[in-house]
């Protein structure tokens, strides 16, 4: 009956990896604790500004609409 020892080999490691996450989450617990954990959500987070690209000059980058011969591009409608 080979199904024995394969749930006994699953359940040990199950065991052995739940002592694992127990220890390693004891350490940490002195550091932090579940009420801060949760909250942590909510904290403020520093402003990420993002800058906007830089689009070179409509007559470096070829478009023809300096001169008029052709519709704006996306890049010059943009500025």
């Amino acid at each position: 009956m080979p199904v024995v020892p394969l749930t006994l080999a699953i359940s040990l490691c199950l065991v052995f990896t739940f002592i694992i996450f127990f220890l390693c989450e004891h350490a940490r617990g002195r550091v932090s604790s579940a009420e801060r954990d949760s909250l942590l959500p909510l904290g403020e987070e520093a402003p990420r500004l993002a800058h906007p690209p830089v689009l070179p000059d409509s007559a470096s980058h070829g478009c023809g609409c300096s001169d008029g011969t052709h519709a704006p591009c996306p890049g010059c409608l943009r500025r």
